[in-house]
């Protein structure tokens, strides 16, 4: 993993330049964000003691509206202002990131990942490679906008990523991995690190993508198809999840770093 595309700190069990790199793609350990599992362990018990999905959806929802008061504000502290920005919560953010990734929802959502898992955006609506450049102070602008008068909106999405691994090691266990595709017509715009041990390319994805696990699906977005071997735990949401957040099937919402992928078209 490139130095100069993570941070030397994170607020995750392994380092970013580590949970970057090629050698996680391959041999990848379950990630841990500080703090998650202790401070919300009254929801994890109240999940592990029912057999349903479904059900297990609404539990998590509920506890969401709850612990984060987002059906009433007024106890979690607001006081007035615009209160367009003060419902902004992690169902907006999912859902903005679906209809534009180079949005302000998208914007938040690739400053989390900075934030907890240390990968640095590579691009959003222009590339980002100077972090004093005007693409990266606007992108910034754009992060601190979409934070700006929200109800603790990244404890929400650290929330969000803990609860879609315990239900990936619930409904999929022994599952290291998802092949999973992505359309695109810009093949030349990706950054490509060289030739990988089973000799594709590695390329350093923005720090975080959407794939499908629709080969079909992904053909829609391009004429050439990106195909990745993903590691279960960089997959922070997925349309099954929570049903009706996502508008596109068969969504992954994935995080960057390193990866030796395959190129195809139909």
């Amino acid at each position: 993993m490139p130095r100069h595309a993570c941070l030397p700190i994170n607020r995750c069990n392994l380092p970013a330049v580590i949970l970057g790199s090629l050698s996680y793609q391959l041999c990848p350990v379950p990630l841990q964000l500080d703090g998650v599992a202790e401070l919300h362990q009254d929801l994890f018990l109240r999940l592990q003691d029912c057999p349903e999905a479904g059900r297990r959806a609404e539990i998590f929802r509920d506890y969401m509206t709850v612990h984060f008061r987002l059906e009433h504000l007024d106890e979690a502290g607001f006081s007035g202002g615009p209160r367009g920005r003060a419902k902004a919560n992690y169902v907006r953010m999912l859902r903005g990131w679906s209809f534009d990734s180079g949005s302000r929802e998208a914007a938040v959502l690739k400053g989390w990942v900075e934030s907890r898992f240390g990968l640095l955006p590579r691009y959003h609506c222009e590339a980002l490679r100077d972090k004093e450049g005007s693409a990266y102070l606007r992108f910034m602008e754009m992060r601190a906008r979409g934070l700006y008068g929200t109800n603790a909106l990244e404890s929400q999405l650290d929330l969000v990523y803990a609860y879609c691994q315990y239900e990936f090691a619930r409904q999929q266990p022994g599952v290291s991995h998802l092949t999973l595709y992505r359309g695109t017509n810009h093949r030349d715009e990706y950054e490509c690190l060289g030739e990988g041990p089973g000799g594709g390319p590695v390329l350093l994805l923005n720090s975080l993508n959407s794939f499908s696990s629709n080969r079909e699906r992904a053909g829609e977005f391009g004429d050439y198809i990106l195909v990745a071997n993903v590691p279960v735990a960089k997959v922070i949401f997925h349309s099954a999840l929570l049903p009706g957040v996502l508008q596109g099937e068969d969504e992954r919402l994935v995080l960057g770093g390193a990866y030796e992928v395959a190129w195809t078209t139909f």
